[in-house]
This record gives structure tokens, sequence and C-alpha cells, in this order.
């Protein structure tokens, strides 16, 4: 008898929900059985019930998903959550691996993919897409130097300059990281001062120039 994968869709996007369902829904041991449209409800949803493996993109309404991936973490240790993101790979594949991922995918990835992440991840090993693997190849074997002073960033103080480089005011970014615009200038101040930047402008193209932002 196959085994059936039960799946937690968290995104914001009711017709990305809908898709991923229906690429789901055509295998025969894949199950999406629980969805979610913000932070908070994910976890409340992974406190409540049980699940094999959640999707869950990194840019939601009301938490930051690095600090949702945590908190599922914190509530159930064994639940591998699978990262699904619209940002480049480079972006915050590292970071999501870090704070407790089993994998990270872009969104932009074939159907094919994500059904072999989605059973990788569920026999309990990690994942990275083919072109991830790729590019951590590259930097390991690349004789130029890079600029890699974002490295050294907090997970906050990094969403803080890809924000800003974004063109979202404080006020905004206060909104999306669930903060107080008070709480965001001290990340934001910390951030110039540890990538030794003189001002926000700085920061933008310091963002822009090392393809921080789609």
């Amino acid at each position: 008898m196959t085994m059936i994968i039960n799946v937690l869709v968290v995104d914001d996007h009711a017709l990305i929900r809908k898709g991923l369902k229906q690429i789901l829904d055509d295998t025969s041991d894949i199950r999406v059985t629980g969805e979610a449209e913000t932070g908070m409800e994910a976890i409340r949803m992974v406190r409540d019930n049980k699940y094999d493996i959640a999707l869950l993109d990194i840019t939601l309404p009301d938490k930051y998903g690095i600090d949702v991936l945590k908190q599922m973490k914190l509530q159930c240790p064994a639940l591998p959550v699978l990262i699904l993101s619209m940002h480049p790979d480079e972006q915050y594949a590292l970071r999501s691996i870090k704070a407790g991922a089993a994998g990270y995918m872009n969104k932009q990835s074939a159907p094919s993919q994500l059904v072999t992440a989605i059973r990788k991840v569920a026999s309990g090993k990690k994942y990275i897409s083919s072109e991830l693997a790729e590019q951590l190849a590259n930097n390991l074997t690349n004789d130029k130097p890079q600029d890699v002073s974002h490295k050294i960033l907090s997970n906050r103080e990094y969403q803080t300059l890809c924000l800003m480089a974004a063109g979202k005011s404080l006020s905004e970014m206060a909104d999306i990281m669930s903060l107080s615009a008070k709480t965001v200038s001290v990340y934001r101040s910390r951030m110039l001062e540890k990538m030794q930047l003189k001002n926000n402008a700085e920061a933008v193209r310091y963002a822009i120039n090392n393809h921080l932002i789609e």
C-alpha cells in the first residue's frame, strides 16, 4: 500500500496554492491536506494537525518566512519544511537551510522538481536544486574576489537591506516585518555600520550590484 505524504501549503496567493494542489493531486502518493495564507495561521495549523511536510513561502503578509520556519521547528522539530520562493536561490537558500529548512526551491522550477523535492524531504533528506548546487560549486572554485559584506548580517538586517533595495519605505518595511518603524531603523543602522556604508543610497547600490533583488 502506498504511503500518502500529507502536505501543508503556506502561501498568501490563492492561485499559487491552487496550482500547487493541482500538481500534487496528480501524483499517487502526495496530497495537500492543509492550506494557510499567513504565517500565524500556518503556525497554528502545525500545532493542531499532523503533516508530513510543509511547503512554506518566504514572503508572507504578516510574518517573515524564516521566523515562521523557526517557530514551526520549535513546535514540531521533526516536521520537514521546504521553502518555496520567488526570490533568487542565492538570496535566501543558505539562510533558510541554516534556520532549519530541509530544502529550498524557486517557484519557477518545473513541477517535476517539486514532486522530487517533496519525496526527498519527506524521506528525511535535504533538497537543493541543481542550479543552486552549481552556484555553490562555482563560488567555491571561483578565484575572483567577491564582495560578501552581506553575509555577516543577521536575518533581520539582511531582510532590511533587501526591502530597502526593493524601494520599500520605512513604514512599509515595518508592516512587512511586523515590527515598529523604530525597530526597523535600528536594524538599518546596524546593517549600514556592519557593511561600512554611509547611507541608504550606498546600501541600495550594493544590493543591486550583488544581485540581491530580482
